[in-house]
């Protein structure tokens, strides 16, 4: 077919393939390009590696010949790697692909084995490998691409009673096919490893005959040609197959333990307390490069050596029932962190907006980056900056019941409300709360709420949720009510898409408003971090995909932006480019921001949720452009007629409304449950009231629809109350039992 996989031009190396597993690749690399299966290398010898003949490679020669394929065959053994490659390069003029499948048996019990037995084995299977592979390196790197497969075995991967040389050999093979991966990724030349079961002569002395007849060495020659063709990514991979089906191997390791403490000796007893979390793969990972093996061990240096005050192992204390002295959660929920206070210019507005990707080539992003625009604004995400300092920064130390390793602190997700659009320059001020600590077994979650003042007004709520890998399992609860959660995105396709590229530079750029970490600036860092290269501040990449939203679909208008919230999934690198899917669903915009390279999500469970369209049900919404409130009044008012001398006894107080629109007053209402029956009047109050409410008439619809507690409302400073405070405690019994449309 137009798709089918060709090697039309390559030239391919087998060896072993007088029959079997290499015979079948021999053939099949020749049947989709004739000139590919040029070299065909088998001793002839018998599964013990005795004798020696050229029938077994002249047949598999002649039967490619017969149909029209080119090959020729090579006697030399493969302890002769550059004799292999040179007759390729005589022959053919190139090597491209290299099959290491030569192989023999010498299985003895170990207490059996000689010296020649391990030997032997090493030198065709291990030995041999290296050295037909090397004389074909540079061969590949001139060229600039390679395909290189090594055929391990199942006894290597799991083990084998009797192969013990066998076994070790084949494992190795897959611990320099892994290397070979890893230095020929620049050079396009890509190594696998395979652990077939085929049947062959040396499976058929081990299997019964059926079980022979069923493993086909066609069923695993198609896995070796995909692995082998150009248009094939895989690099690094181990793959078993057999009998038509293939499956891929992974490493995968438990959490593990600290089991030591800081100036304390570590003994043998420390480790069998520890011993089944230590072998729990509950929340196992899978560790994938060196860097990434690397990094459980140089994370305890620096919180086993740190100078810092560093109290026990956060996961051994939870573990050993220590709670008390390294993290007990009842104790830190609702501790205030230090207040820290932010001053800034414009430079810093305009530093962040460059900071997120803003560009002068936008005509739209000039409001964001020149400080004498007329409509100059402070982007909605700078919100997160002057709270980031308090939570992020040292202030979680100080909190009583978190023992906590700095190390082994990741940002999960972040929530940002704006009550009111951010000032250009000034100084802020940021209280934070522990919410509530979450047990989530692999680590803990604490999430801080951040209220952010200008002054006396709360200019921006922040909710950080901040993992601590290793922390978890103390007993804890798993969610909370506090925590404002993610939202899957629709099952739809997306209403709009933008796809905007980072720079190289972009976390150099936006480290200079705020974030020091050096995991986003020092490669030995991040290397020690399991990363390949520094990578980008998650918040980056939140401040990119709100001005993805707010140019789709609020006019790039600061002042439509309420609020965003995001999970932090997967991590970005400098250069790649974002993603940013929206969905709209009335005034809530649901987004997801993926790696365009690579697929991955970076941004998960997001949303924007923006002024302007109304989120109320339809029959609250207001008519003719007034207030949605008047609706809500009028019923109260009707159902005060009905119920009225029975909601005096229970109230016996005059409630006086102020409903403000954009910061104005709008309305005023007067709801007198204590004189006569009771009366719901619009305008301002006759007589004395005994308590006044004032808050915006979008607030006022959250608290009656049930979405914002009227304490939340108050401690957020959205309802402000004068006169008779404790009265409010009686608005309840108003707006839940009388309010409800």
């Amino acid at each position: 077919t137009e798709m089918s996989l060709s090697f039309e031009g390559r030239v391919a190396l087998v060896t072993g393939a007088g029959g079997g597993l290499g015979k079948e690749y021999a053939l099949a690399f020749a049947s989709r390009g004739a000139s590919v299966v040029d070299k065909v290398n088998d001793l002839g010898v018998d599964t013990k590696g005795g004798g020696r003949s050229s029938a077994a490679a002249d047949k598999v020669v002649e039967e490619i010949r017969a149909k029209g394929g080119k090959a020729v065959a090579n006697y030399d053994s493969v302890e002769d790697g550059e004799k292999l490659i040179q007759s390729a390069l005589d022959a053919f003029g190139r090597i491209d692909i290299v099959v290491n499948n030569a192989g023999i048996l010498r299985d003895r019990s170990f207490a059996r084995t000689s010296d020649l037995d391990w030997d032997l084995i090493h030198r065709v299977h291990l030995r041999g490998s290296f050295l037909v592979t090397r004389a074909a390196w540079n061969h590949m790197k001139k060229q600039n691409f390679g395909r290189i497969i090594m055929t391990a075995s199942a006894a290597g991967i799991y083990g084998n009673f009797g192969q013990a040389n066998y076994s070790a050999a084949k494992l190795g093979l897959l611990g320099l096919a892994n290397t070979l991966a890893i230095e020929g990724r620049k050079y396009n030349i890509h190594c696998n490893t395979i652990a077939p079961v085929a049947g062959s002569r040396l499976t058929e002395t081990v299997m019964p005959p059926d079980l022979v007849a069923s493993l086909k060495p066609e069923y695993v020659a198609p896995l070796v040609l995909w692995l082998c063709h150009e248009q094939c990514q895989e690099n690094g991979g181990l793959f078993e197959a057999g009998a038509g089906w293939i499956g891929k191997l992974r490493w995968e390791r438990t959490e593990g333990r600290i089991v030591r403490q800081r100036n304390k000796p570590m003994t043998p007893e420390g480790v069998r307390d520890q011993w089944d979390a230590i072998c729990d793969f509950e929340n196992a990972t899978k560790p994938a490069n060196v860097q990434e093996s690397l990094h459980s061990v140089v994370s305890v240096l620096s919180q086993v050596e740190s100078d810092g005050e560093v109290g026990a192992n956060p996961a051994a204390a939870a573990a050993s029932g220590a709670t008390g002295s390294g993290f007990n959660p009842a104790e830190a929920i609702g501790q205030k962190l230090p207040s820290s206070s932010f001053s800034f210019t414009s430079n810093q507005c305009i530093l962040y907006a460059l900071g997120v990707g803003m560009s002068t080539r936008d005509p739209d992003s000039l409001r964001f980056l020149y400080e004498g625009h007329q409509d100059f604004s402070c982007l909605p995400t700078f919100g997160v900056i002057p709270s980031q300092a308090a939570t992020m920064g040292g202030g979680l130390s100080s909190v009583p019941g978190l023992s906590i390793d700095f190390t082994q602190v990741l940002h999960g997700e972040q929530y940002l409300e704006l009550y009111k659009p951010l000032p250009t320059s000034g100084t802020l001020t940021s209280e934070t709360t522990v919410a509530d600590v979450l047990d989530k077994g692999s680590g803990a979650v604490i999430l801080l709420d951040a209220n952010t003042y200008n002054g006396d007004e709360l200019v921006c709520y922040n909710q950080f949720s901040v993992f601590v890998v290793g922390a978890g399992r103390f007993g804890g609860k798993r969610s909370s009510d506090k925590a404002k959660a993610p939202l899957p995105p629709p099952k739809r396709a997306p209403d709009a898409v933008v796809i905007e590229s980072t720079t190289g530079d972009q976390a150099a750029l936006y480290r200079l408003s705020g974030d020091w970490n050096p995991l986003h600036i020092d490669p030995g860092f991040a290397a020690m971090g399991g990363f390949r290269a520094p990578i980008l501040h998650g918040l980056c990449s939140f401040g990119f995909a709100a001005r993805h939203v707010l140019k789709r679909f609020a006019n790039n208008d600061p002042a439509k932006f309420k609020a965003i919230k995001v999970r932090f999934a997967k991590p970005v690198f400098p250069g790649q480019s974002l993603q940013t899917e929206m969905w709209k669903e009335g005034s809530r915009i649901h987004i997801q921001c993926k790696v365009k390279e690579t697929g991955d999500v970076a941004l998960a469970g997001g949303y924007v949720d923006l002024h302007g369209t109304s989120e109320a049900s339809p029959e609250i919404l207001p008519q003719g452009g007034g207030l949605q409130s008047d609706l809500v009044f009028a019923e109260i008012g009707r159902r005060v007629k009905d119920l009225g001398s029975e909601l005096v006894k229970k109230v016996n107080a005059v409630f006086g409304w102020e409903i403000t629109k954009a910061g104005e007053k709008a309305a005023e209402w007067t709801i007198d449950l204590k004189n006569g029956s009771g009366s719901v009047l619009r305008g301002p109050p006759g007589g004395k009231v005994d308590v006044t409410f004032t808050l915006s008439d979008e607030d006022f619809m959250e608290v009656v629809t049930g979405k914002l507690q009227p304490q939340k409302a108050f401690f957020s400073g959205k309802l402000k109350v004068r006169g008779n405070i404790m009265l409010s405690q009686k608005l309840e019994v108003i707006l839940k039992d009388y309010a409800k449309l």
